[in-house]
């Protein structure tokens, strides 16, 4: 009999990919962090001995959610300015916070309290854009979390860099310290076409096509943005990032909420991804992503959150629940993103727009034992006549039981390993006074 370290039986197994598949009464075998085996549970217990042997009767165990574009310290000014337009809220309040409080500590702080959350949802990566993304790296690996970290670029100067010189130079010492770590990877992050110029973009062209990583962008965010871009540069932002050749399976953007056609087959014939992230877009007034239609063309279409500031909470469970109702909605078409399809959006399409698809994003041997157990046993998701329906449209992340990443057990039972909850949430609370001090009227 073969021997393992850990079998986990689940009362389905979704794997993502083949798509559309959920095996009934199969389990995960894992050993030296990555999954060994999906087999049927009769025939994991007559083959296989495991050190750990973890029984799900009520579970079904998917691929950990991927969150491919957030801010996690924001999380430290969640519910500081809500209900305003996108400027507003950040001109007179957003920016100003982090001008006064953004340091090493708070980007700690403020990522601890982000990862403990988005591992008590189910995420076991997530793709992140903001200051000290060193400290975001250091703070995702001793949590045993799996990031991409943004190294964040802009024009102008910041607590973190004086300028777009300093920011690269800052990112690639960056790069170059985790190039072969097993959980953190690295994406040059530009912030926006209209924060980021011509030259600097220019740079990050010629850096990424060479080091082979990823672009996180906002992109097409708003329609202030659109017009913005007409104005000054006398085209789309989609338009000057293409003729920068910048349109590439390198580029990963966020929200496109403003897109014509034409463009949608620009991006499907550069291979570009795209992150939808509907609460965020709902909440902000910025409009309606195209998923539909993107998917249709052919374009990888992932989920994200946004930061906790502007949605306000971490939950791509909830998330694809919204992408799922808005994306009909806007099709007009109540066929449009299945329940199986947005499970996807959430996992592989993820991965793959992050470029880790060949370790994470599905369950299949080879691949990092990425995994989230939710428990479909509570009376909320029962009836039950099909799981990845019920994950979808019913469950909530508080039926997040159990979840693992590279094999390591980072929530038992809804409780965490690798943080310490009690001393987060008091410094959340004494970040929470201190802000809120400073921070003033709308």
């Amino acid at each position: 009999m073969a021997t393992v370290e850990t079998l986990i039986h689940a009362r389905w197994v979704i794997p993502v990919e083949p798509e559309r598949r959920v095996l009934e009464h199969h389990s995960v075998a894992v050993e030296d962090g990555r999954i060994h085996a999906v087999l049927p549970t009769a025939e994991a217990r007559r083959s296989l001995q495991a050190a750990t042997e973890i029984e799900l009767a009520d579970h079904a165990l998917i691929p950990g959610l991927v969150n491919a574009h957030t801010h996690t310290a924001m999380s430290l000014l969640r519910g500081l300015a809500d209900d305003l337009p996108l400027r507003e809220w950040l001109q007179q309040h957003v920016w100003p916070a982090e001008q006064r409080w953004v340091g090493e500590q708070f980007i700690h702080d403020g990522t601890q309290l982000a990862v403990a959350e988005m591992l008590r949802s189910g995420t076991t990566c997530f793709n992140d854009m903001y200051f000290f993304p060193e400290v975001t790296a250091r703070v995702a690996a001793d949590a045993g979390m799996r990031a991409c970290v943004g190294l964040i670029l802009l024009d102008f100067p910041t607590v973190y860099a004086e300028d777009a010189d300093q920011y690269l130079a800052k990112g690639l010492t960056l790069h170059d310290e985790y190039r072969h770590h097993p959980l953190v990877s690295c994406a040059f992050a530009p912030h926006a076409p209209y924060t980021v110029s011509d030259a600097p973009l220019q740079r990050v062209r010629v850096l990424a096509d060479e080091l082979d990583l990823p672009v996180h962008m906002h992109v097409h965010e708003t329609a202030d943005e659109i017009g913005q871009s007409l104005e000054r540069n006398g085209d789309r932002p989609l338009q000057r990032l293409q003729q920068l050749g910048l349109l590439s399976p390198n580029l990963v953007a966020v929200h496109m909420t403003q897109l014509e056609e034409e463009e949608i087959g620009r991006l499907a014939d550069a291979g570009s991804h795209v992150v939808h992230c509907p609460q965020s877009n709902l909440k902000l007034a910025s409009g309606w992503c195209p998923v539909a239609r993107l998917l249709e063309a052919g374009v990888n279409v992932a989920l994200g959150t946004d930061g906790a500031a502007s949605n306000n909470d971490l939950d791509l469970l909830g998330e694809m629940q919204s992408a799922a109702l808005i994306g009909k909605a806007v099709a007009a078409n109540a066929r449009a993103l299945p329940a199986w399809q947005v499970l996807r959006m959430a996992t592989l399409n993820g991965a793959r727009a992050l470029g880790l698809a060949a370790d994470t994003g599905s369950l299949e041997a080879g691949k990092w034992a990425d995994l989230c157990a939710i428990d479909l046993g509570a009376l909320e998701t029962r009836p039950l006549y099909d799981p990845v329906s019920q994950i979808v449209y019913a469950a909530g992340r508080e039926q997040v039981t159990d979840v693992w990443v590279a094999g390591q057990h980072l929530l038992r039972e809804r409780r965490l390993t690798t943080l310490d909850e009690a001393d987060i949430l008091v410094r959340a609370g004494h970040w929470q006074k201190d802000i809120a001090a400073s921070d003033p009227p709308p």
